[in-house]
């Protein structure tokens, strides 16, 4: 294309345009020549996400037409914090991130407690027992259990606040230098205000939100690392306009105005314009440093703060992990309703047998021994009445003070036992080794501790693929240039590594990384100009040397003659293509102000750049305006295939573009990342539009996302293919391993990429997740019609191929039908349809007779949409496990979000429940810790129903034989105890230890995992056995000793502390027959449990002022209260072992089996196990 002078000096007044589209550096190493390193855009290609809504861009595009007032920005007059602060007083920057002061702890606290409605339940109980007419207990008896559940509670968040309060005075009281009176002085941070102007110095912490004014980079360049926002541990590039350079405070005074947008949580936008002298200039992302940014590589910047304190990015985004509950708590609440009822019922039978009692006795009320209404001990003439208030009053306090009584059938000590058993259960999995990633030290993390259990119920899997399937390490192998395909998995290439290197001012300087190089296409790379094929192989590695974001630094080695370019960016696919054109011969070696330098093929070429586009989500495309050394002005662009080709000019290239495409699809096929290459050359007059066009979206205000978006739509049409690219990614270390032990577990995986749907399924092929048996199932339609019509025609085929008869029957488990498999393909245009339409359910449907599920070209938002469509239709726990940013919404959606700590920076481990390095750590996360975590957590809460129930039946019982007046033989303070010390220790220690299979027997049978899919260990039938069970044992410990000592004079004081010795006993003996890994902490807490039972009835029996006092040591003094404690015993366990012995050996499940195999290594007991579990998830793959 022709380019005319003008069109040159036209490029070349763009200087400043080119400074605010890309800045950078150049500087030299102390102590010689070499160049240190060059810079980068604004923001890498891979972070800048503006969001997929086009109807909201529409808004803002519309919205940005009109300048904006001075009520909708903020106003920050530069180094002018009284005028910034006289209309509105803007947040200081003190940060507060405790909860709690000394005024309002305790009733804060007490409200976020309350609102457990449990607490609620505990707490009217305690205050009716405070009213004369209940007082059932003694006033403090009756309010202990809750106060010390609230007490141990209020101390944990006190700590916990405390640390916050703590680290908010160190952060707030820290120092920066603040231009005040002439220069610049110290000043704390929670006293810096809006408007004012300070420095930074290398390695420092940013205390606010601040655009740079200077830095002490020429060119106005500062490098931040961000990990304390983001967790992206990689440097990023701010600039300084090019206008504020030289208004150091130092020389000249620094005034002007900022218009800024509104504080808002968005860490990768920032919309502003900067007035000065006149001159509007517009201010983007990378012109505002973020509060916990650290300064490094440079020695000093200049900024003026324009938010501080709780108004930062950082802070407006400190929140945790998002809450969720666990399926089993919330199962629990059916049960609780349902002891709720059984308590009713129990108040109910005491209430109507005091009527019939006392109707009975009406007559004699007065003077019978068990129920004065008169008081004769002044004599008959002077009689008192009790407080009697007549039959229907009496029934209804009779009532409640039986709710009182009884109150500990719903238990308050279940709740904090949780707590601790899920403390516990997370200290263990953080400790485990076997879960640590040592490439990049990084621990297993758990983030929200009230989920652990439902790590053992998992049903569904919805998997990223870059960077948690795959290593997200990409690795040049293949090109296609100008039709001809130069693929590196040819039998021709028996390749060395290329390192390819340059001399710079007596240097030698090679890439850090080699590539594998096509030997032919490296020849071709090297000859002539003139040669036939010169401009596309030229142009292509051009442009994977010039459009990107990447920073190349200078390493120095042991040889002082010797450096190591290294190109440090956000996008590891930029990093691949750049090492793979310096192989060829196309080195970046300097970006400065406005100008880019690549060695080509040993002679260095200066290009100016003259714009810059990044990537968004909307285009899927990057392109970059050089000013060439032949005088032209280019255009290249790299992106996507399906939005590259869409602005292709077919015209005159046919033929290469045909060749290309069936390239990408033999890429694609071979699990390959593809991006396609092209460029076009602009005239004057498109040069002229596109500036004129890029000038005022830059300074728009609001809507600017979407105005240069339609800039760069613009400029990016009629391209010129010059060829495409092929970038593996590896599969991480055991993912085919780890996909085959999640399907054998009974899991359905669903893997959800952004990836061409030939590499999305070649990826499926070489991580098992793809199986040559299976029947593939796609749909890839363009519109709801024929969306609908493919899905219909494939549910059809599946119920053919499926019947749902034969769906979990003995005969389909050996039947032919019953071993198909079906995989699911669908693309992310299909989703448009699909998502938020009728078509939701057909597609459930299809998907669910699925064994896998593989969705291509995937949005971030259509991510979740996808769990929410699972989610929505069925009760089984889903899991999401991501890497990066755009898999946040599917993490947080998922009943189970699971981050990877990956390549692409920590957003998906902060809005994480648990995080780990590998995709493979999934494993031993799921069925063994989940595993165990589900079974004991199940068992701990069914345990607890048991033994807070046989203890009010036992009173329930006693009530019976005592004129339903609610007398307690059990002491007030033995009834307290009972739930705090007597029976819980064990519980929460039995929560955290026992472990009813070896970790090898797990990983070995993942089949065992369906244990807790199927609810083996908490389901209605184990929880109204147990309360059979509750029935049984409370009649035998409470009526054994009532018929041997009946007719005794033993006191009513003893029968309570031999029933309380009794239960204790034989409730912590239960426990102890199911124990399965018996250890010395188990063994103290079972043993120590009765041991301290016994020791406080002793206590409390010797103390002189309370009820009962000495009866322990006269009734234990007799052989009948030793023998009626093993008589009671063996009655109340006999029952319950018999039939757990019967149970096992006639009808054992998998998990008996294996773990009598594990016990015994008992060969017979293996191949039986393997036997059921094969047929059982026969049955389970048909659901």
């Amino acid at each position: 294309m022709e380019t005319s002078n003008h069109a040159i000096e036209r490029a070349s007044s763009v200087n400043s345009l080119s400074r605010r589209s890309v800045s950078s550096i150049q500087s030299k190493m102390s102590g010689g020549n070499s160049l240190k390193e060059v810079s980068v855009a604004e923001l890498g290609s891979k972070r800048v996400r503006h969001g997929s809504s086009r109807g909201g861009d529409s808004e803002f595009f519309s919205m940005s037409l009109k300048e904006i007032n001075d009520e909708d920005a903020r106003l920050v007059y530069i180094n002018d914090p009284e005028r910034t602060n006289e209309k509105f007083e803007f947040a200081g920057n003190e940060v507060r991130t405790g909860k709690y002061s000394l005024i309002t702890f305790l009733p804060r606290n007490l409200f976020e407690q309350f609102h457990r409605v449990a607490y609620i339940y505990f707490l009217v109980i305690a205050i009716l027992n405070q009213l004369p007419q209940l007082a059932v207990f003694g006033r403090g008896a009756s309010i202990l259990p809750l106060a010390f559940v609230l007490f141990v509670t209020a101390i944990k968040d006190a700590y916990e606040d405390y640390r916050r309060h703590r680290a908010d005075k160190i952060e707030n009281n820290r120092h920066a230098l603040v231009w005040n009176n002439g220069q610049f002085q110290s000043k704390r941070w929670k006293d810096i205000l809006v408007g004012e102007v300070i420095k930074i110095k290398v390695n420092e912490t940013l205390p606010c939100d601040m655009v740079l004014l200077s830095t002490s980079d020429p060119t106005g360049v500062a490098y931040v690392q961000t990990i304390n926002l983001d967790g992206e541990s990689n440097l990023k590039t701010r600039y300084a306009k090019q206008e504020t350079l030289s208004r150091s405070p130092e020389r000249e005074k620094i005034a002007g105005l900022i218009k800024c947008e509104k504080p808002n949580r968005n860490i990768y936008g920032f919309q502003a314009n900067m007035e000065l002298d006149g001159k509007k200039l517009s201010l983007g992302p990378s012109n505002i440093v973020l509060r916990g940014c650290e300064l490094k590589n440079t020695a000093w910047a200049v900024g003026v703060a324009v938010h501080t304190g709780r108004e930062t990015k950082a802070m407006l985004n400190s929140s945790g992990a998002p809450s969720k509950r666990s399926s089993l708590e919330t199962r629990m609440n059916l049960e609780i309703v349902i002891l709720s009822f059984f308590l009713i019922t129990l108040c109910i039978v005491v209430s109507v047998g005091a009527a019939v009692w006392l109707k009975h006795f009406e007559d004699r009320l007065d003077s019978i021994v068990f129920y004065h209404k008169k008081d004769y001990s002044k004599g008959t003439v002077d009689i008192d009445n009790y407080n009697y208030y007549g039959w229907g009053m009496e029934i209804f306090f009779t009532f409640l003070m039986a709710v009182i009584v009884f109150q500990i059938m719903i238990p308050i000590s279940l709740y904090i036992s949780m707590e601790l058993v899920r403390i516990g259960q997370a200290y263990f999995m953080v400790r485990d080794t076997n879960m640590y990633d040592e490439a990049s030290d990084s621990r297993f993390q758990c983030r929200a501790l009230n989920i652990n259990e439902d790590l053992g119920q998992i049903k569904y899997v919805f998997s990223d693929k870059t960077g948690t399937l795959t290593e997200n390490k990409m690795e040049f192998q293949s090109a296609s240039i100008g039709g001809v395909d130069f693929s590196h998995t040819k039998a021709s290439m028996q390749g060395d590594q290329v390192a390819y290197m340059v001399k710079v001012d007596g240097k030698v300087m090679k890439p850090k990384v080699t590539v594998k190089a096509n030997p032919e296409l490296l020849r071709l790379a090297r000859i002539e100009k003139d040669s036939p094929g010169e401009s596309y192989i030229h142009n292509f590695f051009l442009a994977l040397a010039s459009c990107n974001t990447l920073v190349p630094f200078v390493i120095d080695t042991s040889d002082p003659a010797v450096k190591i370019i290294d190109y440090q960016g956000e996008s590891p696919d930029e990093q691949a293509l750049a090492y793979a054109a310096a192989a060829y011969g196309y080195m970046l070696i300097e970006r400065s102000s406005g100008h880019i330098v690549i060695d080509v093929q040993g002679e260095k070429q200066r290009f100016n750049v003259l714009g810059l586009h990044e990537f968004d989500s909307d285009r899927k495309r990057m392109s970059v305006i050089l000013g060439c050394p032949d005088k032209s002005v280019k255009v290249y662009v790299k992106g996507a295939d399906t939005t590259m080709f869409s602005v292709i000019d077919r015209s005159f290239q046919e033929q290469v573009v045909h060749a290309t495409e069936n390239h990408l699809h033999s890429y694609s096929s071979l699990g390959l990342r593809t991006l396609v290459v092209g460029m076009r050359e602009l005239s004057s007059l498109e040069f002229e539009q596109w500036h004129s066009t890029f000038e005022a979206a830059s300074t728009a205000l609001l809507g600017r996302a979407a105005l240069l978006r339609k800039v760069a739509s613009n400029v990016e049409k009629k391209i010129k293919v010059l060829g495409a690219s092929g970038i593996e990614d590896k599969l991480q270390q055991g993912v085919p391993e780890a996909i085959e032990s999640l399907r054998a577990a009974g899991m359905k995986v669903w893997v959800l990429t952004g990836d061409k749907q030939e590499t999305a399924i070649s990826i499926g092929y070489s991580s098992k997740l793809l199986t040559g048996n299976m029947t593939q199932i796609i749909i890839n339609n363009n519109s709801k019609e024929s969306c609908r019509k493919n899905l219909e025609e494939n549910l059809l085929m599946s119920k053919k191929l499926m019947p749902d008869s034969a769906i979990g029957s003995d005969a389909a488990r050996s039947s032919d039908a019953g071993k198909v498999q079906l995989a699911l393909i669908i693309d992310g245009t299909s989703l448009v349809y699909v998502l938020d339409s009728d078509l939701e359910e057909q597609l459930f449907q299809l998907a669910s007779k699925c064994s896998v599920v593989l969705c291509c070209r995937v949005a971030p938002l259509q991510k979740a949409g996808i769990v929410a469509l699972v989610k929505k239709r069925t009760a089984d726990m889903t899991l999401a496990i991501g890497d990066g940013a755009n898999d946040v919404s599917m993490i947080q959606m998922a009943d189970v979000g699971v981050g990877i700590s990956g390549q692409e920076g920590r957003q998906a481990v902060m809005a994480s429940d648990f995080s780990m390095g590998q995709f493979r750590f999934l494993i031993p996360l799921l069925l063994v810790h989940g595993h165990w975590n589900y079974q004991r957590m199940a068992y701990m809460i069914i345990y607890n129903f048991y033994r807070n129930s046989v203890f009010v039946f036992l009173m329930f019982w006693f009530t019976l034989f005592t004129g339903f007046t609610l007398t307690t033989a059990i002491t007030e303070w033995s009834s307290v105890l009972y739930s705090v010390i007597y029976t819980s220790f064990p519980t929460i220690v039995v929560g955290i230890l026992d472990k009813n299979l070896s970790r090898r027997t797990l990983l070995e049978y993942p089949q065992l995992y369906g244990s807790g899919q199927r609810d083996e260990s908490y389901n209605s039938k184990l929880f109204w056995l147990a309360m059979a069970d509750t029935l049984w044992q409370s009649i035998v410990v409470y009526f054994i000793p009532l018929f041997a000592y009946w007719n005794s004079t033993v006191d009513i004081s003893s029968l309570g502390d031999l029933w309380t010795i009794a239960i204790v006993i034989v409730v912590n003996l239960h426990l102890a027959m199911d124990v399965i890994r018996w250890s010395w902490i188990t063994h103290a807490a079972i043993w120590g449990s009765i041991f301290a039972t016994c020791l406080c009835v002793i206590i409390i029996d010797a103390i002189p002022m309370l009820f009962g006092f000495g009866a322990i040591f006269e009734i234990g003094k007799t052989s009948l209260f030793w023998a009626l404690l093993l008589i009671i015993v063996v009655a109340a366990l006999a029952p319950r072992l018999a039939i757990k012995v019967l149970y096992q050996y006639y009808r054992p499940n998998d998990i008996q089996i294996a773990r009598e195999a594990e016990k015994y290594g008992n060969l017979r007991q293996v191949e039986q196990l393997e036997v059921e579990m094969n047929s059982m998830m026969t049955a389970n793959q048909r659901r």
